[in-house]
């Protein structure tokens, strides 16, 4: 029998990847030759795998250069409408492979390196992911800039240089314990420095009202020091760029203040200042209000908009003023898109430009503002809504809570004319809540200061009309929108699965990777027996691959003929991970009660963070790991369940498992999930989902066919009458035995022997104060499991869904943002490439 090819040599089949001509062969060798010389002439004698890594990351790098330089002048020279997409979160991972492929450098550089004796995945994995995001929101941003390159947007991505990351999970002992992320530690090879366009940021201070208008005094200023990094299109050699801002303290700082002899304490306390931009606060759907977190968004949005009025008055067109003071034309010229309301501030600071800096009056800076802005909002979570303390921004701030004020006055003057008499419309609507800690609700000040209001999914944007905003869709039901989300098919199906794509691409050709919807082309071939086949062997050489990462890296052996059942994302009680513990339980349970009947195998693995100050989330964890020490030890048992927590997942953990899952767990309770990206994911690289009707699972079920989905559990409506009538978990708990058994084997200490009490917080949440309603979805759960069981070995289902999975491109979705919101069109121009003359 043939030996099975390696990956590398499979690889060099894979015709996606780009043609490796023998010129360009030659050239990576020589320029990847030249980057090692120069790293080690500086340095040392012998090179280690990160010399290597870092000599091919320069390598692709000098291929971006040309073609960044050029799209950049490009832009500079047609003057188009320019999108500015603010974001707290950018969750990038790694840039080497996915710059190869957007590039049609892969073969190019796989054979180069071959031909030097090194193995192309070994340097990949080298390099650390750029974490700057905590889960969707985050990498939807990353999704995005990916897709707006590709379309050949005037797009910039603007956020935060965090010097630290996401915290990297460690499990000791069955508990998270977080470590620092210092992801820049070896640097970052694909970002540029551009000190020439550092601009001061200012906090705190005073406001005085002058008759020549309004001033802010006596601020203390930190610098923004901009990082570039390169965002390429596929194959279309535009490249834009991500800008993200590092905080640095200017060289007075705290010098000016003649604190007689302070002088190294006034240089220590530099510190103070750079710590803006240190590390990313790692709540999921969660609001924390820390004056520093405050501090994070406000420096984000006064760099950015100092940026983007910077370049408005520097283009070649617009208004013919010397001194260009006119404005008018800014929204013509200029889209800013908030995600979330992180960046809300980008509306009261516009103003203040606007109003205090450029002359402008109110009512027409107003309209400019409107015009220009508009918001994504991405949960209905209350936990979630950020709601800042007044006193916060009156020391912090101050003018920009007058502004809001000013803001807030009219809006409610506007609302009191057309709802004479109804206060409590007025109170509802207001963007300051009273109380005994009086707040800002800063997506009423979003959903005031912007011209679009979109949701993720169409179940979420009608939630947000009929109940978050319900006022305010009454007032303008025109400016709410609906923008499902969408991933990326370059990252989330030709990088992270190469067998799969090239099976595609033998049936239909390359086109649907930057169109989608051409996997359409595929649903006459479900029945295709070579498809079939080519597809089930793709999955299972997926998942032995996966099986050995988890034997090297993790130590545990896994048998990959089961069904490998996948729960992959932020911990949270919303996400219902307990859900699907109640479920392993359970199934344990049962073939410890009759071990002769035939059981489907299933590796279950559940994976995720959690927030370090979320205590439930993380016994969420604990619950896992220990049903895991059980369950996994018991020879009864034996491999036909195994539970696996998937330890740090991020970014490049997620393209090794998602193309090897078999089944993908979206159970979230019905009406609290906005849209869920990672459900995409899955479903473009042939696992099936099992889920409620809840974010994009409608749409997916939809298009697929509800009968090509696992659907389950209560819909929005009956949680709505659930809540009417009171949900009362005990009812669940008394009805059904097998829920009964498998709470009091959780709740008495069977799978924590050494700790039987250790899990009653969470027993007593599942009993009396759960909000997220796991014992009313459980029966229907179990027996749509078991239905799952019964159909496992599928691959007809999971072509379908393939087929059916092309209106989740992000690129789909960006190009909804560019005609419904932003009003641009977007382009399948090819810029020249820098070898090439420009006409």
């Amino acid at each position: 029998m043939a030996k099975p090819l390696t990956d590398s040599e499979k690889r060099k089949q894979i015709s996606v990847r780009g043609i490796a001509g023998l010129g360009d062969v030659a050239e990576v060798r020589k320029s990847f030759n030249r980057h090692l010389h120069f790293t080690l002439v500086k340095d040392r004698n012998v090179a280690t795998p990160r010399d290597y890594f870092f000599a091919l990351a320069h390598t692709v790098r000098d291929h971006l250069v040309g073609r960044w330089i050029r799209t950049q002048q490009h832009y500079y020279e047609r003057d188009p409408k320019r999108i500015y997409y603010l974001s707290l979160e950018f969750y990038m991972g790694r840039t080497l492979q996915n710059t190869m492929v957007n590039l049609g450098l892969q073969n190019a550089c796989d054979e180069a390196i071959y031909q030097l004796g090194l193995d192309l995945e070994e340097l990949e994995e080298i390099e650390e992911d750029a974490g700057l995001g905590n889960g969707g929101l985050g990498r939807l941003a990353a999704c995005f800039l990916d897709s707006m390159a590709t379309l050949g947007l005037a797009a910039y991505g603007y956020g935060i240089r965090y010097e630290f990351g996401i915290f990297n999970q460690k499990i000791v002992n069955g508990w998270q314990v977080e470590e620092a992320d210092d992801w820049l530690r070896y640097g970052n090879p694909w970002e540029k420095a551009r000190p020439e366009y550092m601009l001061p940021v200012h906090f705190y201070g005073r406001v005085e009202h002058t008759p020549e208008g309004v001033r802010w005094l006596d601020t203390q200023v930190v610098l923004a020091m901009p990082y570039d990094t390169p965002v390429p299109g596929y194959k279309n050699n535009t490249v834009n760029t991500m800008r993200l801002w590092s905080a640095k303290a200017p060289n007075d700082f705290k010098l000016h203040d003649f604190n007689v002899g302070g002088y190294i304490e006034a240089v220590l306390d530099r510190n103070l200042a750079e710590n803006i931009s240190r590390v990313l606060y790692p709540n999921d759907n969660f609001f924390e209000g820390k004056e520093l977190r405050l501090k994070q968004e406000y420096f984000v949005v006064a760099a950015t908009l100092q940026d983007i009025i910077r370049r408005f008055k520097s283009s070649k067109f617009g208004c013919r003023d010397p001194v260009r003071t006119c404005f008018e034309t800014f929204p013509d010229k200029v889209a800013i898109q908030l995600n979330d309301t992180h960046p809300a501030l980008a509306i009261p600071e516009l103003m203040r430009i606007l109003v205090d800096v450029e002359k402008v009056d109110w009512d027409k800076a107003w309209e400019i503002t409107k015009k220009t802005c508009a918001y994504t909002n991405h949960t209905v979570l209350p936990e979630a809504l950020e709601r800042w303390p007044v006193s916060m921004f009156e020391k912090l701030l101050p003018r920009h809570l007058d502004i809001i004020y000013a803001i807030n006055q009219r809006h409610l003057d506007h609302v009191a004319a057309l709802f004479p008499g109804d206060v409590d419309r007025l109170r509802r609507m207001s963007v300051i809540e009273e109380g005994d800690c009086k707040r800002i609700n800063m997506a009423h000040l979003c959903v005031i200061g912007t011209h679009a209001v979109n949701g993720v999914a169409r179940i979420h944007s009608e939630i947000v009309k009929q109940s978050v905003f319900k006022d305010f869709y009454e007032l303008e039901p025109e400016k709410f929108q609906n923008k499902t989300n969408g991933i990326t098919p370059r990252r989330w199906l030709l990088l992270c699965n190469p067998g799969l794509a090239d099976t595609i691409v033998e049936k239909i050709g390359e086109g649907f990777l930057t169109d989608l919807s051409q996997l359409k082309k595929l649903l006459p071939l479900a029945s295709d027996e070579a498809l079939i086949r080519d597809v089930a062997k793709v999955k299972q050489e997926n998942k032995l691959k996966f099986s050995a990462f988890l034997e090297k890296e993790y130590k545990v052996k896994i048998n990959p003929s089961s069904m490998f059942d996948v729960h992959v994302k932020r911990i949270h009680e919303y996400k219902r991970q307990l859900l699907n513990c109640l479920h392993v339980v359970t199934l344990y349970n049962r073939i410890k009660k009759d071990p002769a009947r035939p059981f489907v195998p299933r590796t279950v693995m559940i994976g995720g963070k959690a927030a370090p100050g979320y205590h439930m989330a993380k016994m969420i964890i604990k619950l896992v790991t220990s049903i895991g020490d059980v369950v996994n030890h018991d020879p009864v048992v034996g491999d036909r369940l195994k539970v696996i927590f998937l330890e740090n997942y991020r970014v490049s953990l997620a393209e090794k498992v998602i193309p090897a899952a078999d089944l993908s767990q979206q159970i979230s309770t019905a009406g609290t999930e906005a849209s869920g990206t990672g459900n995409m994911k899955f479903m473009l690289n042939g696992a099936l989902t099992i889920g409620t009707m809840d974010g994009a699972n409608v749409e997916m079920a939809e298009e697929a066919g509800a009968e090509n989905l696992f659907i389950f559990g209560l819909r929005v409506e009956d949680v709505e009458a659930l809540d009417q009538k009171g949900y009362h978990a005990r009812e669940y708990y008394d009805r059904l035995p097998e829920l009964r058994q498998a709470v009091d084997q959780i709740s008495s200490g069977f799978f924590s022997p050494k700790e039987p009490d250790c899990f009653k917080d969470v027993v007593n949440m599942l009993l009396n104060h759960d909000r997220f309603k796991v014992f009313a979805d459980y029966e229907a759960y179990m027996a749509c499991q078991a239905q799952v069981d019964q159909l496992y070995r599928w691959t007809k289902k999971v072509i379908k869904n393939i087929a059916c999975s092309g209106k989740f491109s992000s690129d789909r979705t960006i190009t909804e943002y560019a005609r419904d919101i932003w009003g641009v069109e977007p382009s399948d121009l090819q810029i020249p490439p820098p070898n090439l003359p420009k006409d």
